[in-house]
């Protein structure tokens, strides 16, 4: 039986929560959020903070307004850690007003694994587009699947061409699911 994976994003619908802003560093700076999208490992200066844009209930899975960050607890950190230690970099992050440990969760894998032919539409940039450092890749993905025999040993991965995405295999959906992992969405890809 093929393993099955699992797009994880953050529910908005969840009542009353709360909702981040982007990372600074120490001095209030803004970061550059898409170094946390690349699926390689980042070399963090200090301790980041993470504003609140609008507060609400605390979850245990968010993602940053841009670049998509993904922000947790510290009990879905160590489950990631725990899980999947070779395809993830924690990074501390101090939230605004939250006490308990929370970190920016670095998937640092990148997997060749989307299934052109199952997906409902894959567009990819032409050299008419007017992007050459952009030409062959992946420009949308809508309804995206993936050949899972591609995954390999991976558990926590970024789809190449599409980084955009956060994937995950069932063992971690199942994991996420029995901690009640507040904020946590899935779709099977």
């Amino acid at each position: 039986m093929p393993k099955r994976y699992f797009d994880l994003f953050e529910d908005v619908h969840v009542p009353g929560r709360w909702y981040l802003d982007d990372p600074v560093d120490a001095q209030g700076r803004e970061v550059d959020l898409w170094q946390f999208e690349r699926g390689v490992p980042v070399d963090v200066e200090g301790r980041l903070r993470i504003p609140m844009d609008r507060p609400g209930e605390p979850l245990d899975f968010s993602v940053t307004p841009v670049g998509g960050a993904p922000v947790v607890h510290a009990r879905v950190a160590s489950l990631f850690t725990g899980l999947a230690p070779k395809d993830v970099q924690l990074v501390p992050v101090e939230v605004e007003g939250q006490a308990e440990e929370y970190f920016v969760l670095n998937v640092t894998r990148v997997v060749r694994c989307i299934d052109d032919k199952a997906s409902a539409e894959v567009q990819y940039w032409k050299p008419e587009d007017g992007r050459p450092e952009k030409t062959g890749n992946y420009r949308a993905v809508h309804g995206m699947r993936i050949n899972s025999s591609m995954v390999g040993d991976a558990k926590v991965f970024r789809p190449w061409g599409w980084l955009v995405v956060l994937l995950v295999s069932e063992e971690i959906k199942a994991a996420l699911e029995g901690i009640r992992a507040t904020g946590a969405k899935f779709k099977e890809v």
